[in-house]
């Protein structure tokens, strides 16, 4: 699974790498919010993935709301829930949305349930992924002491070994494969055709979406959107599919970091699509700010439309 550019860093750092590399999904403008406790939202069409329980969890799911948004927190089981457009204006294609949040929490409604609606509106069959997370504390005092512990590392943590983050990704890795193989078992009943599924993730959902692409052989993407992920270069096969990149300047995890997945694709001579963004910080999503970042959704349809992913077949 050597897919990703050169080894660094040790295996036994890899679980301090992927929570600091992969923070919250929070837009700048708010990073002051208060996190509020809130009951389990309702999710009726939710369908449980049959990935089983997270291994050794000791902490039950919960959900809080901050920057005006939800956040679930402790996930022990996957599931998966559809957002079907209206069968007159389906197109067959389906998308698979990530939410981020450092595989600690996630952000399920900005970079969730609202991605998903805005693409069943544009015809596009959407299923929002809520994978299983890292353990974090049951109490809000005790999430909030264990991120600030994670971001005052930030500076001091070493490059992540990326082989190493595969294996530490087994549990979300198999959340995806069960979520491609679920939706290509009900693609008759759901109208979508299994060979136009494609992927969108959020930061931490972006490198889920990446390492689905690159080291999952079932899943198979048939395009993919990575917004505000990390652009460290990686080993891009013949047959990658389309990519699309959306990322801020100001962002303060990935915005000086360099454009090496931009130019693996490249060197690869498959299909991508970059958008670098003066302002907008990490986090943006659905967000609506007074900067060219909120855009981002437009210009991602209207490139799915380039490819014929906006139309029927």
């Amino acid at each position: 699974m050597g897919f990703f550019g050169k080894r660094g860093g040790r295996a036994g750092a890899v679980a301090t790498g992927l929570a600091m590399a992969w923070l919250l999904a929070t837009p700048a403008s708010a990073q002051n919010d208060k996190m509020t406790p809130i009951a389990i939202p309702a999710q009726p069409n939710a369908i449980t993935l049959n990935t089983g329980p997270l291994p050794g969890a000791a902490n039950a799911e919960s959900w809080h709301s901050q920057y005006g948004s939800v956040f679930a927190r402790n996930v022990t089981v996957a599931t998966l829930t559809p957002f079907l457009p209206d069968p007159a204006k389906a197109t067959g294609v389906a998308v698979i949305v990530a939410p981020g949040g450092g595989f600690r929490t996630l952000s399920m409604e900005n970079e969730g349930w609202d991605v998903a609606k805005a693409l069943a509106d544009k015809g596009v069959a959407a299923f929002v992924l809520k994978y299983r997370l890292n353990q974090t504390p049951a109490d809000i005092p005790g999430f909030e002491a264990s991120m600030k512990a994670m971001f005052s590392g930030v500076a001091r943590a070493p490059r992540m070994d990326p082989q190493s983050a595969v294996k530490a990704l087994e549990p979300q890795l198999a959340d995806s494969r069960a979520a491609f193989a679920l939706i290509r078992s009900r693609a008759a009943e759901w109208h979508v055709d299994p060979d136009r599924i494609g992927m969108v993730g959020f930061s931490a959902g972006a490198m889920l979406t990446l390492t689905t692409t690159l080291a999952v052989e079932d899943a198979k993407p048939a395009f993919i959107g990575l917004i505000y992920g990390s652009l460290a270069p990686a080993t891009v096969p013949a047959n990658a599919p389309p990519m699309f990149f959306a990322l801020a300047a100001d962002d303060p995890l990935f915005g000086n970091s360099g454009f090496g997945l931009i130019e693996s694709w490249r060197a690869a001579k498959r299909p991508v699509e970059f958008h670098l963004y003066e302002q907008g910080g990490h986090g943006f999503g659905m967000y609506k700010k007074k900067t060219t970042s909120t855009g981002w959704f437009d210009a991602y349809a209207s490139w799915m439309a380039m490819h014929g992913y906006m139309s029927k077949k």
